[in-house]
């Protein structure tokens, strides 16, 4: 962690006063997070993720070495730039997440809604964001195409546009509110425009992510839920049609984009 203490010293020296301008700030952020980007705690999940991969566990005593992600049964190289995407056995658009949690109960006989009720960070929910996080590297490097291909999928791109800039709530608030244009900052955050690239490219294309300020690894479901929580929504359930939709929108958004998962933020 002192690592991690004097690179933000270090950003914050270089973004000095408020009367500095922004720019100055954005640079500091940029050397802090580039200070950052070797050793990025999120390798230590990507190795438990890997593990768990070919680990027998569950009641059938199996692994997820014939999981289909979407390319084939235990092809796991490439299919994370391409989900969320629809399935015929589940006869869903599933994300990453509730496509690994299918596996879990089909292959290894998990009790798949028990999981879904499970709270982050705890449980098999541990275990689902290591996998994702490991499968999400393999993809290091690729660039983002998410089907449209599908009448279901088609239908998730409309309903999650809708939803990313539906207002409501206490605040007025909608994810277009910080997402929907070029250019706009909490403090000291740059807010990425998640409509289209490049900025849906460090957006949508960052999750899974380690996240500095909490010690935390976040998967797309808890970085959509967070999203919600700060908007003074009611929190969307775990794997919900409304995380999926979105996921499918800022997806298809991000055709061509290069995925940088497992990412850091802050």
């Amino acid at each position: 962690m002192t690592k991690y203490v004097m690179a933000l010293a270090a950003a914050l020296a270089a973004a000095g006063t408020g009367a500095l301008a922004q720019d100055s700030a954005a640079d500091g952020i940029a050397k802090f997070r580039e200070m950052l980007a070797d050793g990025n705690p999120a390798e230590l999940f990507e190795a438990k993720g890997e593990g768990l991969w070919t680990q027998k566990r569950g009641p059938k005593n199996a692994s997820l070495e014939q999981c289909d992600l979407g390319l084939g049964s235990g092809v796991v190289k490439g299919a994370f730039v391409q989900l969320p995407k629809y399935f015929a056995d589940t006869q869903r658009v599933q994300d990453l997440e509730t496509r690994l949690i299918t596996c879990m109960e089909t292959l290894q006989g998990f009790n798949a809604a028990e999981i879904y009720k499970t709270p982050f960070g705890k449980g098999e929910q541990v275990n689902l964001t290591a996998l994702a996080t490991w499968i999400s590297a393999e993809s290091k490097g690729m660039r983002f195409n998410v089907s449209q291909a599908h009448e279901p999928e088609r239908t998730m791109y409309e309903v999650g546009k809708r939803l990313f800039f539906a207002r409501g709530s206490s605040h007025d608030f909608s994810c277009a509110t910080c997402h929907g244009q070029d250019g706009k900052r909490i403090r000291l955050q740059d807010l990425p425009n998640l409509t289209k690239n490049p900025g849906d490219g460090i957006g949508f294309a960052a999750w899974p992510a380690y996240r500095i300020s909490n010690g935390q690894m976040w998967g797309q479901q808890l970085r959509l839920n967070d999203c919600y929580r700060q908007q003074r929504f009611p929190e969307p359930k775990f794997g919900s049609d409304v995380t999926i939709a979105l996921g499918v929108y800022m997806g298809v958004n991000a055709k061509g984009a290069e995925s940088i998962a497992p990412a850091l933020k802050r």
